[in-house]
């Protein structure tokens, strides 16, 4: 089992790493698609709203929220 300093070195090296850069900058959105179409909401950044993040649930709405320590979800409005 991996130490904490190794795991952590692991993470470091793969949110560095070109092939997530790549994927993040060439997303198709098919992922994002795939769970609206399940019925559940995804979360995505909006460059107009830096410090929070949108909200799209499968009928179409888009709250903007922010999320707490804790991971409590707060409505913010809509948009």
């Amino acid at each position: 089992m991996p130490t904490a300093a190794q795991s952590q070195r692991q993470a470091e090296l793969f949110f560095a790493s070109p092939e997530l850069e790549r994927a993040m900058t060439s997303d198709d959105g098919q992922a994002a698609q795939q769970h609206l179409d399940a019925g559940r909401p995804i979360y995505y950044g909006d460059a107009r709203f830096p410090e929070d993040l949108a909200k799209k649930y499968p009928d179409g709405r888009k709250p903007l929220v922010s999320v707490s320590a804790d991971g409590r979800v707060s409505v913010i409005r809509d948009i």
